[in-house]
């Protein structure tokens, strides 16, 4: 109970940063959803940061798993995310044009790939299923998104909008009510140091 009261203090004490983070969130939700060129641009660099991360993690798995069978796979999925990451970053205005295709290709051959491991794991684990609806959804949300490239991206942009707004509104009442928090903290510790009950 103790650790508790502790932890809720030590946020208490960093209510602001909530309220920055809030207002924050809700400012990138609402240029998601008034300047969806701006957001677009703004996107396609994180998510070519993103797909290298990604592409790395991939290299490193392929590198871990060499001389045994199918890590052939992980290193073409690594140097697809390295590829499309670079051109992303280095051609954002391009990259923001294009970037739903990028992501329609990428969601379709990461799709493959993991229906491919999931057939090969089969007969070694259980649960692999998981792994073969998890590359369907990721085909079909590829394929959807390459038929209906409009449609795509302002649909990703409006679900991140709706969830950077709600996101920073809790953001903010979380820190309102951690200042309260902090408010009567203070109070208290200032009745302890004259000696006084609070």
């Amino acid at each position: 109970m103790r650790m508790n009261v502790t932890l809720a203090i030590v946020m208490a004490r960093a209510w602001w940063t909530f309220i920055l983070r809030g207002v924050i969130a809700i400012l990138f939700g609402l240029v998601c959803l008034f300047f969806p060129p701006l957001a677009i641009i703004g996107l396609a660099t994180l998510f070519g940061f993103w797909l290298i991360m990604d592409g790395v993690t991939g290299l490193t798995g392929a590198w871990s798993a060499r001389g045994s069978g199918g890590w052939w796979v992980s290193l073409l999925q690594g140097i697809a995310g390295l590829v499309a990451g670079f051109l992303a970053i280095v051609w954002p205005v391009i990259t923001a044009f294009v970037l739903v295709l990028l992501v329609g290709a990428w969601a379709i051959l990461t799709g493959v790939f993991e229906i491919w491991t999931a057939i090969r794991l089969r007969e070694h684990i259980k649960g692999e299923l998981f792994l073969a609806i998890a590359g369907v959804i990721s085909a079909l949300f590829g394929l959807y998104v390459v038929i209906f490239p409009g449609a795509g991206i302002l649909s990703v942009l409006w679900l991140i909008a709706v969830f950077a707004l709600a996101f920073g509104v809790t953001l903010i009442a979380l820190g309102w009510r951690l200042r309260g928090i902090y408010e009567q903290a203070k109070r208290q510790n200032e009745y302890v140091e004259r000696g006084m009950p609070p």
